[in-house]
């Protein structure tokens, strides 16, 4: 199948380690040009000299997606080194620490959850449309979570949020169909890192957010009976912001292995 995507130029949020590195990498190999924007500058140049490697083209870019000033910095940057901006893949977010009970969380770790998970989104998408809208055109891909759409225990603010990024998506799709820029949701299940596919200030460091008891105990929640891996994720990403999907918008896609059957 022809996707269409060769020569057009993404951005892709946190896209230095696990999923974001395998969108990255997933959307170079169809000849797009990315822009790797993640906190982990050091890791994003990893993963950039991995596409160039390969042939593609791809520039790190550090950004915290929290504040609006480096993300519109982040925006600059793509346009100034490949002149155009076809796709946003807001993939940056995750969780503050271990998982807990709602009650035993600080308001500190609720702050960076929304100004991760929900802030961003809306920073990254806001800075992003004034370009798509002149052009007519783009495609805005958004990770949500399953947890975003049944709701998780120990898990209250972060399937909040998510739950936030996938209402957040259906209402801006409507509005901004007319310029021809599609808007959809991807919620992928737990998909831990291998070796080598996350830095040092990826969220699954040292540890991660799950014992490997919690991982175990979690694989049997799946009907696949696996966990995900981060290609599974990229699959979806690529297809939704290819011209196979040029008449899919506002939709919200598990990628999950059967977790939730919404």
């Amino acid at each position: 199948m022809e996707l269409g995507l060769a020569g057009k130029t993404a951005i892709v949020t946190g896209g230095a380690s696990n999923i974001g590195r395998a969108i990255a990498l997933a959307l170079a190999k169809e000849g797009v040009k990315v822009a790797i924007a993640d906190y982990d500058e050091t890791q994003g140049k990893k993963v950039a000299a991995e596409i160039a490697a390969q042939g593609g083209e791809a520039l790190a870019v550090p950004v915290d997606v929290t504040d609006p000033a480096q993300v519109e910095q982040m925006v600059a940057k793509t346009l100034e080194k490949f002149a155009n901006l076809d796709i946003l893949v807001n993939n940056a977010g995750g969780f503050s620490g271990r998982v807990q009970l709602f009650q035993e969380e600080t308001r500190e770790k609720w702050e960076k959850i929304v100004a991760l998970n929900l802030w961003g989104v809306i920073h990254c998408t806001n800075e992003v449309l004034p370009h798509m809208t002149k052009h007519n055109g783009g495609r805005i891909i958004n990770l949500g979570s399953d947890a975003g759409r049944i709701g998780e225990f120990k898990q209250v603010m972060y399937s909040g949020t998510k739950g936030g990024v996938i209402a957040f998506s259906k209402a801006i799709a409507k509005e901004i169909g007319r310029y021809g820029i599609t808007v959809n949701v991807v919620c992928p299940g737990a998909a831990p890192p291998k070796e080598g596919e996350i830095g040092e200030k990826s969220m699954w460091s040292g540890g991660g957010i799950l014992s490997p008891e919690q991982l175990e105990k979690a694989t049997k929640a799946y009907p696949l009976r696996r966990l995900g891996e981060a290609g599974d994720i990229a699959h979806a990403v690529v297809f939704f912001a290819s011209d196979a999907a040029s008449y899919i918008t506002g939709q919200t896609l598990s990628v999950s292995g059967g977790y939730t059957t919404l």
